[in-house]
């Protein structure tokens, strides 16, 4: 019951001067609105950057050329022409680990069919590249193992390309020019979209990967081998057993450098998520300090009603009051005013975040163990803030506070 009173007569004081209560309030509205909209936000770009990344495959290991040396001048990743085809048949034989692996030839060619042309990447992978990279075949079909033994001149487009060359009509069976070498289209892929860079991801057309390395390029130099894990809880595993193999490969001594370099989709996902973890932060820490500015507004507050009551103050003690009901009575009304700018900093946070959702074209995430951090942060606040009042509330003399003017 005494409780009850106590939030009672809290109440009817913030009834009493509304428009100084809300003042009060704001600072604490803006700091929870502004954390709760950037967490969100934040949260649900970190998710869109996974799912981004992950359409680029599944369980991807990307394996590039290592860096070479010039003059005692280090060089940069992918200097050195250090990954041929036979580092992808060792793979494909000896790993345990991986469930595909492809070769990567990509050069960038204007490419020409009857009196349409367009500028692309031409890309020379093995079939197992569409289960490493999730593409899927809209029509037609994908090239074989043996069309890539016999450096067959077949070509699969990708959405963006088949629209460009060809419009409306069915490319396929159609023949197209690459370097003056023709090809035959005989496939077009799915739509795929953008990559996480922002990159067109069918703006691509796919050969044999030996058509491309010896008919496109110069026979030797590959790009990249792609490879996909069994599994998400084997990338580590995978990752050693490659460097052990292309290692091996390689007959690099144990004080040698490898001389190849190894990325993982897991590596790109966390290497993402904390910058965009690192900026929300940064970004919910300055917003934060409003949350401070109206904790101070919530002292500032309590000590001109502390000044305003102080015969209301003294009349209670007459009676019996204690002082430590006269402080539970100004900590309560801290704590009311805090968390009702709480609950208002919420509900404003929520709906600034799924606006600027909506404007921005991104995901949001509502976590709700932020929600209830933000309403405990802010009765801390109003603890905290209102102590010193109400000590001082606590600390006045019955008689000197009934002598007050």
């Amino acid at each position: 019951m005494k409780w009850f009173k106590f939030v009672k007569v809290a109440l009817q004081s913030i009834l009493k001067n509304r428009m100084r209560s809300l003042l009060t309030m704001l600072g604490v509205i803006i700091g929870v609105g502004s954390v709760i909209a950037l967490m969100a936000l934040g949260e649900g770009s970190q998710k869109d950057i996974k799912t981004q990344i992950s359409s680029m495959g599944t369980n991807l290991l990307m394996i590039h050329p290592g860096a070479g040396r010039s003059g005692g001048v280090r060089l940069g990743s992918g200097s050195l022409a250090t990954i041929s085809m036979d580092d992808v048949k060792a793979l494909r034989e000896k790993s345990s680990t991986l469930l595909a692996v492809s070769p990567n030839v990509r050069v960038s060619e204007q490419v020409i069919a009857g009196n349409a042309n367009w500028s692309t990447s031409v890309e020379g992978v093995s079939p197992d590249y569409l289960t490493i990279r999730n593409y899927e075949i809209a029509s037609g079909t994908f090239f074989t193992e043996r069309d890539v033994r016999t450096r067959a001149k077949a070509a699969v487009l990708g959405r963006t390309v088949a629209e460009e060359l060809f419009g409306d009509s069915d490319p396929l069976g159609a023949r197209i020019r690459v370097r003056n070498v023709p090809f035959k289209v005989i496939g077009v892929l799915a739509e795929k979209g953008q990559s996480s860079m922002g990159n067109d991801q069918d703006d691509v057309i796919f050969t044999p990967s030996t058509t491309a390395l010896y008919r496109l390029s110069d026979g030797k130099t590959l790009r990249v081998i792609m490879a996909s894990a069994v599994s998400e809880e084997k990338m580590d595993a995978a990752e050693k057993e490659i460097t052990q193999i292309l290692r091996a490969q390689h007959k690099l001594s144990d004080s040698e450098e490898d001389d190849f370099n190894i990325r993982s989709q897991t590596e790109i996902i966390n290497m993402a998520s904390q910058m965009t973890g690192t900026l929300t932060a940064l970004l919910s820490a300055i917003a934060g300090v409003s949350l401070l500015v109206g904790g101070i507004g919530i002292m500032n507050i309590m000590l001109v009603s502390v000044t305003e009551r102080t015969r209301e103050i003294g009349i209670r003690m007459a009676v019996g009051a204690r002082g430590s009901d006269i402080m539970a009575q100004f900590l309560v009304e801290a704590i009311i005013l805090s968390l009702i700018g709480g609950v208002f900093g919420i509900v404003t946070g929520l709906s600034l975040a799924f606006g600027l959702g909506a404007i921005l074209g991104c995901s949001v995430v509502t976590n709700l163990s932020v929600i209830l951090t933000a309403v405990a942060f802010t009765a801390g606040v109003g603890v905290f803030f209102g102590f010193y009042p109400a000590r001082k509330a606590a600390g006045l003399h019955p008689i000197e506070a009934l002598r007050y003017e």
